[in-house]
């Protein structure tokens, strides 16, 4: 019997609209309280959006509020700075 090939789950990255393997994907996530993170795990409940692993995709992400739009709340500075790290390869606290 032929070996069945894993289907890649797909998710669309809210700035540049392009369906992408959700491992090239970061997700950000509202709870019901209205808290906003940054979920690596990408397991975590809540109201997720999904945004290319690229700086330069982070900064048009920033410059025109497309997360704020999304998950509607106003995403602080610091949910910026941690995709950045996330990037970066390193640790968010």
């Amino acid at each position: 019997m032929p070996k069945k090939n894993k289907k890649i789950p797909l998710r669309k990255c809210v700035m540049t609209q392009e369906m992408k393997p959700k491992q090239s994907l970061i997700r950000i996530v509202r709870t019901k309280e209205g808290d906003v993170f940054v979920d690596p795990s990408g397991k975590k409940n809540g109201r997720g959006t999904y945004i290319s692993k690229e700086i330069s995709v982070i900064e048009q992400a920033r410059k025109s509020n497309v997360l704020e739009r999304q998950l509607q709340t106003t995403i602080d500075d610091v949910i910026y700075q941690q995709l950045e790290r996330v990037i970066e390869g390193k640790k968010i606290e």
